[in-house]
């Protein structure tokens, strides 16, 4: 089935490809919405808290668009595009959406959220870089491949069991973070059984849209002469991230800027753990880590990550347009570097 939708698709023209990967990348974000937002009906059904919902599913939901791309490429043997997608997400949520959000209005700061998960945000990417280094052949870092290995990808998704434990735990004490998320569920009223058919639905769309969207972006990447872990990094995560960037514009809009701030954080943590974790669970061999990845991709993400790090400790209550601005600038730079 596979081979022959890539056989199909290889007998479009470029213009009918580059919008068919549009499409799917819309059709992708819409299924999450509607899993998100399924989820947290059927949450507050089931009478669990929504502050523990937002927290917590709100940011694992946003992040299966680039679960799904990134599994599904993995399993095709398109690791650069697996691992591109994931570390280009981490660079597009923390500079393009917390700067896009923050010129929506200023994002609150809760300082016991930043301060506790913020470092585990920073953590993880220091993590996928400590593990990507081939130790061994450090001589060949710039001009080898790196790996990680499927081991290491088990060990992601027990930490991820761990964070999610975790964050339960501690959110628990942490009031009005699921107002919001209470809010953007339309079908809170609805009967259970339409909302977990709504919920099934959700997740069809977004496994159907990451079969037609990787092959496509796949072949746009070989005909244009870009490589696909730049196309990965830059559209696809732009694409895969658009779940993020609608919830912190909605989140800013209604003065609840600490629910964008923890569901960027959020979704940057599950892009590593979840997202590179699963992705090289499923590949006997891992993933392979190219070598442009420790020239440009991992610098620049380690780069945004220690810029908002060092936002959030700077602010006093907010993230301003003032900080945004910095984020803004630095993803416009690492989009024109990446396509000269």
């Amino acid at each position: 089935m596979e081979e022959l939708l890539r056989t199909t698709l290889e007998g479009f023209p470029l213009v009918v490809l580059i919008g068919i990967a549009a499409f799917t990348l819309y059709t992708l974000s819409k299924g999450a919405d509607i899993l998100v937002d399924e989820a947290v009906a059927l949450s507050v059904k089931w009478g669990i808290p929504k502050m523990i919902i937002g927290a917590t599913v709100v940011s694992l939901g946003t992040t299966l668009p680039e679960a799904a791309v990134s599994v599904g490429a993995a399993l095709q043997g398109n690791p650069d595009l697996a691992l591109g997608n994931a570390v280009g997400s981490v660079i597009c949520d923390t500079a393009l959406i917390i700067g896009i959000a923050s010129f929506v209005a200023p994002l609150t700061i809760d300082k016991s959220i930043t301060n506790r998960q913020g470092w585990l945000q920073l953590g993880a990417g220091f993590l996928l870089v400590g593990v990507s280094i081939p130790w061994l052949h450090l001589d060949t870092i710039f001009s080898g491949n790196g790996s990680i290995s499927q081991l290491i990808g088990f060990g992601f998704v027990a930490l991820l069991i761990v964070y999610l434990v975790t964050s339960v735990k501690s959110v628990k004490k942490i009031e009005g973070m699921g107002e919001l998320v209470g809010e953007i569920a339309e079908s809170e009223k609805a009967s259970s059984v339409v909302v977990v058919l709504k919920l099934i639905a959700g997740t069809a769309i977004i496994i159907v849209s990451s079969k037609i969207l990787i092959p496509s972006v796949a072949i746009v990447a070989v005909r244009i002469g870009i490589p696909q872990s730049i196309i990965a990094a830059t559209l696809v995560a732009f694409g895969t991230s658009l779940p993020e960037l609608v919830t912190a514009i909605t989140a800013a809009k209604k003065g609840h800027g600490e629910l964008a701030i923890g569901n960027i954080i959020g979704a940057d943590i599950l892009n590593v753990l979840f997202v590179v974790g699963v992705s090289a669970s499923v590949t006997g061999k891992g993933l392979v880590v190219p070598s442009v990845f420790f020239t440009f991709q991992f610098p620049v993400m380690l780069l945004a990550l220690m810029v908002f790090r060092t936002s959030t400790i700077i602010a006093k209550k907010a993230i301003t347009r003032r900080y945004g601005a910095v984020l803004l600038a630095l993803y416009i730079v690492y989009i024109v570097v990446s396509f000269t």
